[in-house]
């Protein structure tokens, strides 16, 4: 019970903020359909977290930590500029026309999303050091809707009342902050 309830815990309070937790509130003023965001969030994440506690420390130790933070710091700009630009994708699922659906799209996003992520180093560790990946999976996963359940409904109320270019705008600000914070390795400066 200890592993699962500290899971919970770490992975709750880490997800605060979390670019995931971006992701889970611009899903939802794209789609506005909280529920098959919400199943499509718990499968990558149980699907994400299992990986991480198989293979992810071979991951992790195979790239070693600067490679990590260029790739980390290189995706979150990439994500910065990707929200900024309306593409062809965009306007499908405005118009209902996505070829993955909802759940579909939602799933492969937090999965791709989670890649590399701190939760998901987190879960390696915590699986490492209870050896309990089954109670460990379960409270990541946990930990995870705790944080980003509430943003899908908070982004479906969002969405009507605050335009979507703004919401892009200010999604594109958070992604390229943590880009560059990621790339100067803020993080490690302080010891996180």
């Amino acid at each position: 019970m200890e592993s699962f309830l500290i899971s919970t815990g770490v992975v709750a309070l880490g997800e605060m903020g979390d670019k995931t937790q971006l992701l889970a509130l611009l899903l939802a003023t794209r789609f506005k359909r909280p529920v098959p965001i919400i199943l499509g969030i718990l499968v990558a994440t149980l699907a994400n977290h299992a990986f991480a506690g198989a293979v992810g420390n071979w991951i992790a130790s195979a790239l070693g930590p600067n490679w990590l933070r260029w790739i980390v710091g290189v995706s979150f700009l990439g994500m910065a500029v990707w929200t900024l630009i309306p593409d062809e994708i965009e306007d499908d699922l405005e118009t209902g026309k996505h070829v993955l659906g909802v759940f579909g799209t939602t799933a492969i996003a937090f999965f791709l999303a989670e890649m590399g992520d701190k939760t998901q180093l987190v879960t390696v560790a915590l699986a490492a050091r209870y050896q309990d990946l089954i109670h460990v999976v379960a409270g990541t996963t946990l930990g995870m809707m705790i944080a980003d359940v509430p943003a899908v409904f908070v982004g479906d109320w969002l969405v009507r009342k605050v335009s979507l270019k703004i919401v892009h705008t200010v999604a594109a600000i958070i992604f390229a902050i943590m880009g560059v914070l990621a790339l100067l390795n803020v993080g490690q400066a302080f010891g996180a």
